[in-house]
Order: C-alpha cells, then structure tokens, then sequence
C-alpha cells in the first residue's frame, strides 16, 4: 500500500478471487464524506420497521420511556463493533467478504458471508413486502377500490392478485436501483436523508396539535389503552435482556458489512462521526415519532394503530394520503437498497468473482427475497423481535465476535493486501482456504443459542432446559463473547502455519 494510492500486483488482478467490485477502493476513488455516512444511516433507519420497533415492546408491557431508552441502549451499544469492522473498511478500502478472509480464509469467507446474506435476504424481503404494501393501499385510497379480502387471495401465496402486483412492482424498483451501481445508492441515501426527516417531525407535529399536546398523548392511560391487558404481573427485567439482544440484532447484520460503505469514505474521522450523528439519534428520534403518533391515534381515532400505512389511509386528503405514501416508499427504497442489498451482492460475488459480479449478486438477492414468502414473516410482533431479531443475532454476533479478535487482538489491524486474493497467499491457511480455527469459534457461539431458538420459534412446543432459554435472552451477547474468545484461545493453542 502506498501513500495515496493502493496498489495490486498484476498476478493479484488475474487471480480468480478478484474482480472490479471487490477491489480495495483507491484513495482518490474515495468520495463518501461525514454527511454522506450520516445520511446513509438515516435514509437506512428511517424506516417502516424503526417506526414500529416500539409496538412489540408496549404490547409486551413496557412503558414508553422504557422502550424508548431500550431501543436507543442496543443501538448505543451496535455502534462499538460496527465502528470497529468499519475501521478496516476505510483504511484498506476492502468490503466485508474480502475483509472475512483473513479471519475465515479466502474459501472459509464464504461461510459467515452467505449466512448474513441470507439474512439480509430476509430483510429485503419484508421491506419489500412493507414497500408493496404501501403503493397497494396509495393505489386503493387514489382510485377508490376496496382492497382484497380472505376470498380474493391466491392459493399458497396467500395475496391477491393487486397485492403480488404492487410488490412487484416496488421489487422491480429496488432491482434497478442495484443496477445503476453503488453511486446510485449514495445519491439516493443524500438526497432523501434530510426528506425523510422532514416527513417524520411533520407526523410527529400533527399526532401533538390534533391529540391534544404531549402530555395528553403520553400519559399513563393512553398507553395503557396502546398496552392493552397483559395477564399477571409485568417483570420488566425479563422483558428487557431479549428486548435489548433483540435491539442490538436489528442492526447486527450492517456492523458486520459496514466496510462495504466505510470503503468509500474519505477518512476515520469521517466514518466513525458519520455513524455516531446519524445510527443512535436517528433511531431513538423515529422509534419516538412512531410510539407517540401511535398513542395519538388512540385519542384521536378511538384505537390503536401501529402500522403508519393504516393510520395514513385515515386521512381525509387524497393529496395528503398519496404524498405521505410517497414519502413512506422512499423511506422503505432507501433502507432496503443500502441495508439489505450492498452485503449480499458483494457476499454472492465472493463465492465466484469470476462470474458473479456486484449486479448479480443483487438479482441473487432479489430472487431469494421474493421466494422467503416475506409477508409471512411479520404477522407477529412477539415472533418478529424475540424469534427473528434475538435469533439471527445470534447467528451474526459469533461473526462479529471472530472479526474484531482477528483484526485487533491477532493481526494488530496490520493486513496483506494482495495475499486476500491469493490462492497460495498468507490466508490460504496452508493451502486448504479455511481457518479451521474461526469456523469451529463460530460453530461454538451459535451452538449455545441453538437450544433457545428452537424453544422460541416452537412456540414452547420444544422443551429445553431452563439455563439455555435463559441464555437465549442475551444470544447476540454470548455468541459474541464465546466466539471471540474461543478464536483467540485456538490461536494461541495452534497458531496459524503449524497445525493447518
């Protein structure tokens, strides 16, 4: 590497490991600024899901001053390691899969890789469905039809024909974001960043004048009513511990492939005050608008209404109702590109080089997100945050926990660059391409929360013992730190060319 530059051998560019998209990014390539990292986190938070984080929260007996400091706690606490994996990004200029091998191997990447890809199909998924919904519901508001019933659904899809047609449709958008390249995506999260905001606090203005001020709106009875009635007595430690895994998980995937945009920036400095400006403030600031636009709605529509789709479609304003949708398909276009797109097509792309490129590594994506039938997926508050969040950040801390241990404990933050595209290089592990030792870390931090998991998404139909459905309850936590020790204790024990 030299100064201002970073510079391949050729033998490294004709490798089979290497193409255009996973290149290191060259200093003067490098155009991503403080505002620009900002803005990116919060065209990616502001979101339909970040709206309604708190709804699972209340509804499982929190106050809102409860789940308000929950929600902006996991994300205080998701900003260390995603500051810490994005170091890597900007100083090498590397994403997320090229960095995976030096922890995992240049063929061992592809195993943490695929797993958050997966992941991240999920999410695309669900935020296209969410997107889908709102054109579907800006479509029946605009044009006056009445939107389908349990009669009109189609067989195993379970939507109907105008449903499956407007995720199409917001699918087909997304695609063509992914191919117009990353720049498009820079340009996308710039330009509706600030937009974004404006419509939140807009919301938050009318759910005060119309509700009766604050003090009306988040008093104990009106959240009482949003509540409802809870059997027993409400243990909010035993609430809190998955609440908080669940908060930190909903932004564990990005503190994995966060260098897959820290690549772009222009310094450290930049990146690391980018993400503190725009991940924890955006987040808290929208999970407040939607808990306090939700308890308005009970004083001023009788009821409570947690999705801002339903509660847009009261107004009386076809004008007001079609711009609001608008501005709720950008919040969703926005977050679903750069959140749930940029990872899995560089992951995708690191299983072939040669022949999966950046864009088609989003079709992949694409693909995948429509079969994971994603409207399936939030038909449960409970499930979506104790089932889906807790358990996939289980999955992603063990990652996390190798990553940060190899990078800094182990390699000093010192990394060859042209040896992570080499097949004979110092990654190859011996020639093999897996680090044994960082697989076998990430296997024993998963296994722990395994047992939990099933318990979990059985519904209880799965019985385990007492201290694993404990443990589950803090998953992204104990995978983290199992894992991460777990690979420093194997380092040390067969050090890296002696036992591969």
């Amino acid at each position: 590497m030299t100064s201002g530059s970073i510079e391949l051998r050729d033998e490294t560019r004709r490798s089979t490991l290497y193409n255009a998209d996973l290149a290191p990014v060259p200093f003067g390539s490098r155009t991503w600024g403080l505002w620009n990292i900002a803005a990116l986190w919060v065209g990616m938070a502001v979101c339909i899901p970040t709206y309604m984080l708190a709804a699972g929260l209340i509804s499982a007996g929190m106050s809102w001053k409860q789940a308000l400091f929950t929600i902006t706690l996991g994300n205080l606490i998701v900003l260390v390691p995603m500051m810490l994996n994005a170091h890597a990004g900007t100083r090498y200029g590397i994403p997320f899969p090229v960095l995976l091998r030096s922890s995992f191997g240049i063929l061992g990447a592809n195993v943490p890789a695929l797993m958050r890809a997966l992941v991240a199909c999920g999410w695309f998924g669900i935020q296209t469905w969410i997107g889908g919904s709102a054109i579907y519901n800006l479509l029946a508001i605009v044009f006056g039809f009445i939107p389908a019933g349990p009669g009109d659904m189609l067989p195993i899809i379970g939507l109907s024909w105008g449903q499956l047609g407007s995720f199409m449709f917001f699918w087909a958008i997304n695609i063509a974001v992914i191919m117009a390249g990353i720049e498009s995506i820079k340009w996308l999260e710039t330009l509706a960043a600030p937009f974004l905001l404006l419509i939140g606090l807009g919301l938050l203005w009318w759910a005060v004048s119309e509700g009766g001020g604050f003090a009306v709106i988040l008093s104990d009875a009106t959240v009482a009513q949003v509540r409802g009635d809870l059997p027993g007595d409400f243990n909010f430690w035993a609430i809190f511990w998955p609440s908080l895994t669940g908060m930190v998980g909903f932004w564990a995937t990005l503190s994995l492939n966060i260098p897959d945009f820290t690549r772009y920036a222009h310094s450290q400095r930049d990146q690391m005050l980018g993400q503190l400006v725009g991940l924890p403030t955006t987040m808290a600031l929208f999970s407040f608008i939607g808990i306090a636009v939700t308890c308005a709605t009970v004083v001023i529509f009788g009821e409570t209404i947690w999705d801002p789709v339903a509660l847009l479609s009261r107004f009386p304003s076809k004008l007001v109702v079609a711009f609001s949708l608008f501005a709720l398909t950008l919040a969703t276009l926005s977050t679903n590109i750069a959140a749930n797109v940029v990872s899995p097509s560089n992951d995708f792309s690191n299983l072939a080089p040669r022949y999966i490129s950046f864009k088609r590594g989003g079709l992949i994506t694409g693909v995948i997100g429509i079969l994971i039938f994603p409207w399936k997926l939030l038909s449960d508050f409970n499930q979506y945050i104790f089932t889906w969040l807790v358990g996939y950040s289980g999955l992603l801390g063990s990652i996390a926990g190798v990553m940060i241990v190899d990078y800094y404990l182990l390699r000093r933050g010192r990394l060859k660059i042209d040896d992570l595209y080499l097949r004979d290089g110092e990654y190859s592990f011996g020639g093999s391409g897996f680090n044994w030792r960082a697989l076998v870390a990430v296997g024993l931090g998963v296994s722990l929360n395994v047992p939990g998991f099933l318990a979990q998404a059985s519904g209880g139909s799965i019985a385990v013992a007492p201290f694993f459905s404990g443990l589950y309850s803090y998953a992204w936590f104990v995978s983290l730190l199992v894992a991460g020790l777990a690979h420093f204790g194997l380092n040390r024990l067969f050090p890296s060319g002696q036992v591969d």
